[in-house]
């Protein structure tokens, strides 16, 4: 696991201290060790290469796992972000065909694949990566990123050169990128608490998407999908109802063959393990998973002192039902107060989550542990949200009223409004109501519906980036109902929020945070089959229950559901209220002051005072303002 930056002249020079200082601002993601290499390209027209890399040693921990790489028979060079849980066997099958190595590390492997299979390597990989490799026969510069988005990779243009980086600060840090904010991005953030790959939030960065890698040469980038979550049409079993009882049972068999070995491979290592412990399904399926394995398991939990969102019980049950090594961080306001500069440093791009992410990672590398495996994903791929049954009713009224004249549309939703309560939930069916054509999975992840988001911003011209979101939804076209709901949660607000954050919070303690429930090839296989036998009345996320084989406690099994969230809606009416309330009105002199309506974000806060709506949207706009302060950024 590192942080990776680079930097291609196209007849220009790469400045030694540039490339250092950027490398360097990569320090929390990689704290024990640090390389930088200058690559003079000779030719028609001659090339520079900067390729840094800072590095946090969890798989072979000599020097020969040192980055950036070169490989001596090829003359690659490579640095890397990630893991390769499968390297072993692509290792065996490299030497198989007569590759030799001189080292332990899946960074030698990855070299070693794209030498022999180019791009085609990817197919090989089961992990979480994010790398580069500049290609001295072909001039060409290779970017990947694994296929669900784990790790990051930014990249922009500025004029002779070409720029990469595991951040977008590292990019800013060149001073060849202009501290300026995206208007495409900040309208992304009002409209679902985060921008959307592949737009950010600084203008001329963009996110390398999911999936894909992307060749420069010549000058010119090409952009290349070579993996999408949804599953080819052969694999698809539709209609569950009409499977046999004999190959609904094999195929639970194989998810839960494939459950298995994705928690197995992802703890290869050889530093020690720990795990996220919630008390909750997912987590506890991890836990339990791991475990069984026969492995020494490390737990981490946060709880609280407001007994209303505290979990202790729940994740010290299922510490005790797997004897695992428990560790409680309690976590009260004073805690979260005292962290938010830190945390908000942390953050490469804002989000309205993160904090939570930030406390327990800090307490887990504290105590010595450098990678943690999380739930993270159970809940999109298991259908554990309520937009699982919430957006399939949408879309019936949506259809609904799709059928009427707009007049009569706007007129039904005014309608809404005047009878039933203000809040965000009586607003968005307002929206659906009066909307001809917003989707209702978009609508269920709004932050600020279209009304508000435009009484918020100045007459400025914010068009909506939905160029990646409108491909997203025609690649989720054809799905079933809850599977569409799947794709969507995995490729939006997975993405875009909570993979974003468990990379750059776990990263700025120098914690490696593991996802294995979002394994791609599990992830596929959980897509393929029919959505309808992910829903039932009496058990919730039925296939991931039936995947353990009875690990897991009724108890935990059946109680309610609560997100892994801090308690902010008690903070920001306590102690947090003057340092939100102050940042809030500091938007008058700060470098958002243009392009805020200061009167359309008090009423963001006082709606929130007054109970008309959640903590989330006057919390979005103050970490955006101070996000903003941090970073430098302009309007």
């Amino acid at each position: 696991m590192c942080g990776i930056f680079g930097i291609v002249g196209r007849g220009a020079s790469v400045d030694a201290q540039l490339l250092d200082q950027a490398t360097q601002s990569l320090a929390h993601r990689g704290p024990d060790d640090s390389g930088t290499v200058i690559i003079r390209e000779q030719g028609p027209e001659t090339l520079e290469v900067g390729l840094g890399n800072r590095r946090l040693a969890i798989l072979d921990l000599s020097p020969l796992g040192h980055q950036p790489m070169r490989d001596p028979e090829t003359g690659n060079w490579i640095v890397y972000n990630g893991e390769i849980y499968n390297f072993r066997e692509v290792r065996k099958k490299l030497e198989d065909d007569g590759v030799q190595f001189v080292s332990n590390s899946d960074t030698e492997v990855l070299l070693k694949a794209y030498a022999r299979w180019k791009e085609r390597c990817l197919e090989e990989f089961r992990g979480m990566f994010a790398f580069a490799i500049w290609d001295t026969q072909s001039r060409r510069l290779f970017l990947a990123r694994d296929p669900m988005g784990v790790k990051p990779l930014y990249y922009c243009t500025s004029g002779q050169y070409f720029l990469f980086a595991s951040e977008t600060r590292a990019l800013l840090r060149t001073g060849l990128v202009p501290c300026r904010l995206d208007r495409a991005g900040l309208f992304s953030y009002l409209s679902f608490g985060s921008a959307y790959d592949p737009i950010t939030l600084i203008e001329g960065i963009c996110a390398l998407r999911p999936g894909h890698y992307l060749t420069w040469e010549n000058g010119r980038a090409y952009e290349q999908m070579y993996w999408d979550l949804r599953p080819p049409l052969a694999e698809m079993r539709n209609g569950g109802k009409r499977t046999g009882s004999a190959e609904r049972e094999r195929l639970q068999t194989d998810l839960s063959t494939a459950l298995d070995e994705a928690v197995r491979m992802q703890t290869v290592s050889d530093v020690p393990v720990g795990v996220f412990l919630s008390g909750g399904i997912d987590s506890s399926a991890v836990a339990g998973l791991l475990r069984r394995s026969g492995a020494d398991v490390n737990t981490f939990s946060i709880v609280f002192r407001e007994a209303d969102y505290s979990e202790a019980e729940h994740s010290r049950a299922v510490a005790r039902e797997f004897g695992t090594n428990h560790h409680e961080i309690l976590v009260s306001q004073h805690d979260a107060l005292e962290a938010i500069p830190s945390a908000l440093r942390a953050m490469d791009q804002p989000t309205i989550d993160g904090l939570n992410t930030y406390l327990i990672a800090r307490q887990t590398r504290a105590a010595g542990i450098k990678v943690a495996l999380s739930g993270l994903g159970g809940d999109e791929l298991f259908a554990g949200y309520s937009s699982f049954r919430d957006v399939p009713r949408m879309q019936r009224i949506a259809r609904l009223c799709a059928a009427f004249p707009g007049i009569l549309r706007d007129w039904a939703a005014r309608l809404l409004g005047a009878v039933t309560p203000e809040n965000d939930r009586n607003r968005k069916l307002a929206a659906l109501a009066a909307s001809g054509g917003i989707d209702p999975y978009v609508l269920s992840r709004t932050l600020f519906i279209p009304e508000t988001r435009s009484s918020l911003l100045r007459k400025h011209n914010f068009e909506p980036a939905s160029l990646a979101l409108s491909d997203t939804l025609d690649h989720a076209r054809g799905l079933d109902p809850i599977n569409r709901v799947s794709y969507l949660e995995s490729r939006c607000y997975m993405l875009n929020t909570l993979l974003r954050d468990a990379d750059v919070m776990s990263m700025a303690h120098g914690l490696e945070m593991r996802v294995p429930l979002i394994d791609h090839v599990l992830a596929r296989k959980l897509l393929a089959l029919p959505g309808d036998w992910k829903l039932n009345g009496s058990t919730p996320k039925p296939l991931l229950v039936d995947a353990v084989q009875g690990a897991l406690p009724e108890r935990i099994v059946h109680r309610k559901k609560r997100g892994f969230t801090l308690p902010f809606e008690h903070w920001l009416r306590d102690e947090l209220r003057p340092e939100v309330e102050h940042g809030l009105q500091s938007l008058a002199e700060g470098p958002l002051a243009s392009v805020f309506d200061l009167s359309a974000v008090r009423t963001v806060w006082n709606n929130f005072g007054s109970g008309k709506t959640s903590w989330s949207r006057p919390w979005a706009l103050y970490v955006l303002q101070k996000w903003c302060e941090v970073n430098s950024l302009q309007a």
